[in-house]
């Protein structure tokens, strides 16, 4: 009944997968080289999360 206000995780997960993928972005645009590293892999961190949390609701 009140589903609509439940929160959707994956959701979250994707508009921070996008953000950090922007973040990447602009570091590498400005030449830092090794934020852009770490701020890839963070994003893999949470793109793994959404694969994750997708094949459980299978």
């Amino acid at each position: 009944m009140f589903s609509i206000f439940k929160s959707n995780p994956l959701k979250k997960l994707n508009q921070r997968y996008a953000a950090k993928l922007e973040q990447a972005m602009h570091a590498q645009r400005k030449g830092d080289i090794r934020a852009y590293s770490m701020l890839t892999a963070e994003a893999e961190q949470i793109e793994n999360q959404i694969k994750q949390l997708e094949l459980s609701k299978k």
